[in-house]
């Protein structure tokens, strides 16, 4: 969330800056509020003073034996003032909130500034795409003969979007998450498991609420109001809701494997059928708590290892430096590593790593302490390391050899026995 201070210090250039994110925004209705807040708050303690002053006089008269009626009087009818401008300082402050709520985390300096994900910006590549001396399939159609996955009887279980991973496709599936927890351990991660379901405060923390409460599955009935996490981010971040770091603590670098849910599935385009877009996939997240000072190096960090991941891999990717209007909303700087899928003969995004400032921690309330000093809000990162639905396409697809088999890379040799190709069945 911002901080209200923000938008007093320059609304205008403020303002300006969040429209590269979205347009449509105006912070002109939270200057109102927020002034108004500030000219009930001034009022109430304008009649407070008053009434402590008239308090001490009726005091006074009542050690000199004299009449307060009449002043008595005046502290109700200021009471009543008090009350009444109190309930209305509620609601102003109320209708603040929800409307900071939903104003994005302005970019950092630097960002590119362009609504067009067109325009985001290739940082860095890493390897080649890969020749064909035949014409390669993508992964459904090599699902045909190797049986890895089985989408028929996914849709059945609970409608499309839902894959069913069998036989060597669940084993290798396994083995890449199994891959990825270690790498990222390797890397002084300190692994958790969290619950798949959390509550609304857990998701308004993280930026997920209210914004975007349409993409999101959800449990409501006489018992539970919770929601399926989109991605393990959410809980992560929680763990340390309204919490304080001594700041000798920091960074914390936690990593996290988990399914996630989104209602992001849909009529995309005949290419985006499989694997490409579902509700569920398997997801290692990566998740930092940090020092303002510290959160650019935790950031490449971050970044490296989700690289590391590809390279054990020998996967062709780039990274792509987001433009401002291609940013999440909770991000002020993002770096994509997209992956080539030759089966859809484009790129496609297996990580999206995130500076988030300290626009969640605010939301949250997580913060730091320095000695004696007074608390500091945390700055919170995060991300992918890596989404595996893409990644399996990904790494079927550029595999794939023109007898159909696929060879399984060195790095994943050991988690499935040593086998070394899978071959059509």
């Amino acid at each position: 969330m911002l901080d209200i201070k923000l938008v007093r210090k320059n609304p205008t250039h403020l303002e300006a800056l969040l429209k590269t994110k979205d347009p449509e925004i105006s912070l002109a209705p939270i200057v109102a509020l927020d002034e108004k807040s500030r000219e009930i708050k001034l009022k109430v303690e304008e009649l407070k003073s008053t009434r402590n002053s008239l308090s001490k006089e009726i005091g006074d008269r009542k050690r000199n034996k004299q009449d307060a009626s009449d002043v008595m009087s005046q502290v109700s009818g200021l009471g009543d003032q008090i009350s009444a401008l109190d309930k209305e300082l509620e609601e102003i402050e109320t209708a603040l909130s929800q409307k900071l709520a939903v104003i994005p985390n302005p970019p950092m300096d630097g960002i590119k500034s362009s609504l067009d994900p067109k325009d985001n910006v290739c940082i860095k590549t890493f390897g080649e795409k890969r020749e064909f001396a035949f014409k390669p399939k993508n992964h459904v159609e090599l699902n045909e003969s190797l049986k890895l996955f089985d989408f028929q009887r996914g849709a059945k279980i609970s409608g499309s979007g839902w894959p069913v991973y069998k036989n060597l496709g669940a084993r290798l599936e396994w083995a890449l998450i199994n891959y990825m927890i270690e790498t990222h351990i390797s890397n002084g991660f300190e692994m958790w498991m969290v619950p798949h379901l959390v509550r609304p405060d857990m998701m308004f923390g993280s930026g997920q609420l209210p914004k975007f409460e349409k993409q999101l599955f959800k449990i409501k009935d006489d018992d539970y109001n919770l929601y399926l996490i989109p991605t393990s981010e959410v809980a992560l971040n929680g763990l340390h809701y309204d919490e304080i770091f001594d700041a000798q603590e920091l960074p914390k670098k936690y990593m996290s494997y988990s399914p996630c849910f989104r209602r992001e599935a849909g009529a995309a385009g005949s290419q985006e059928r499989g694997l490409i877009r579902v509700h569920q996939f398997n997801k290692v997240e990566m998740f930092c708590f940090t020092t303002p000072e510290d959160s650019p190096r935790m950031f490449e960090e971050m970044l490296k290892s989700a690289e590391q991941i590809l390279q054990g891999l020998n996967i062709h990717y780039r990274n792509m430096l987001l433009v401002t209007g291609d940013m999440s909303f909770a991000a002020a700087k993002t770096v994509d590593v997209e992956v080539w899928l030759p089966g859809q003969n484009r790129y496609y995004e297996v990580s999206s790593v995130s500076n988030c400032t300290d626009y969640q921690a605010r939301r949250s309330q997580i913060r730091f302490r320095k000695k004696d000093e007074k608390p500091e809000l945390v700055h919170t990162l995060n991300g992918s390391g890596l989404a595996t639905s893409r990644l399996m396409v990904s790494l079927l697809e550029n595999n794939q050899q023109e007898d159909g088999t696929v060879l399984i890379p060195v790095v994943l040799q050991k988690y499935l026995g040593g086998l070394k190709e899978i071959k059509p069945t």
